[in-house]
């Protein structure tokens, strides 16, 4: 019998209005009501993740920026694996050589060195997840949003290199030519050493610790509650979900995820637009799927 569920948040948990839909919520708490326990498990930051679970009357641990810190119910931070600075340099270097707009998430938040970039790299994800097929009103949402969001804007990158007091986390980088601008890339990061580089869109590539995977913390954290990972299951669309979907026994792919994500899982439901996480928290129940 399955006593955790983890959920990615885009492409899973949220629809495409970048909500969670209320057939999700609906299937959450009934699993609660029958004592299973439940984790969001997301590439963006504490404070990108909470506000969405929260205004559809979610608490919950979440494992955020790909496993690069856990929280708890209460906020508190559970574990944190950054990346050495020395290696945060090598990262930017390449980076900037391709040309790459690309974000930083810190122990601080968010950081960004260009507030005009943001906003066209949210727009085209709003276009992406059909949100609107419009790139103008997309520009004109994507502004709205930001100023909901807790994001640093910073002159260059530099400074979060030599303060003392700010640790790196997550590098994400973004092409509007996709995997084939990116996956060269990704070739040459991996040539560094030690960084889990995966991505939550055709669009990013996400830069991590080795040790921060969505994974292994969902293991660290299911151990630490005595839950076995025959008890455990998962649910994501992308690249970054991989190593929950392979460490979980019970494992869904959404009905939009990537083919590579569609062979690892054991299971398949319905898309994010369909309500699909709510589908498979339903059968896993009713199924008692182990």
């Amino acid at each position: 019998m399955i006593s955790l569920i983890a959920s990615d948040m885009d492409g899973t948990l949220l629809n495409e209005k970048m909500t969670v839909p209320p057939e999700n919520v609906a299937a959450i708490k009934k699993a609660a009501q029958q004592g299973v326990k439940f984790i969001v498990a997301t590439g963006r930051s504490y404070g990108e993740a909470k506000p969405l679970i929260e205004q559809v009357g979610i608490t919950a641990p979440i494992i955020a920026m790909n496993g690069a810190q856990v929280f708890d119910e209460q906020g508190q931070v559970i574990s944190t694996v950054s990346i050495n600075k020395n290696v945060v340099r090598k990262i930017f270097h390449l980076l900037k050589a391709k040309g790459l707009y690309f974000e930083v998430m810190t122990s601080l938040g968010t950081v960004s060195d260009s507030k005009m970039r943001r906003i066209q790299n949210v727009a085209a994800l709003l276009v992406d997840i059909q949100t609107t097929d419009s790139f103008k009103i997309a520009v004109s949402l994507a502004s709205a949003r930001l100023e909901l969001m807790n994001i640093t804007y910073v002159d260059s990158y530099e400074q979060l290199l030599t303060d003392p007091n700010v640790t790196i986390l997550k590098v994400i980088a973004f092409s509007a030519a996709k995997q084939k601008a990116l996956q060269p890339v990704t070739a040459e990061l991996n040539q560094l050493g030690n960084l889990a580089i995966t991505s939550s869109s055709a669009s990013n590539i996400e830069i991590n610790h080795i040790n921060a995977q969505k994974g292994m913390a969902l293991e660290t954290y299911a151990n630490s509650l005595n839950i076995q990972m025959s008890q455990v299951m998962a649910i994501g669309d992308n690249l970054n979900d991989a190593s929950m979907l392979q460490v979980a026994q019970v494992s869904f792919a959404m009905g939009n995820a990537t083919a590579e994500i569609k062979k690892i899982a054991r299971y398949a439901t319905d898309t994010n637009v369909n309500h699909g996480v709510g589908q498979a928290i339903e059968r896993a129940l009713k199924d008692k799927l182990a």
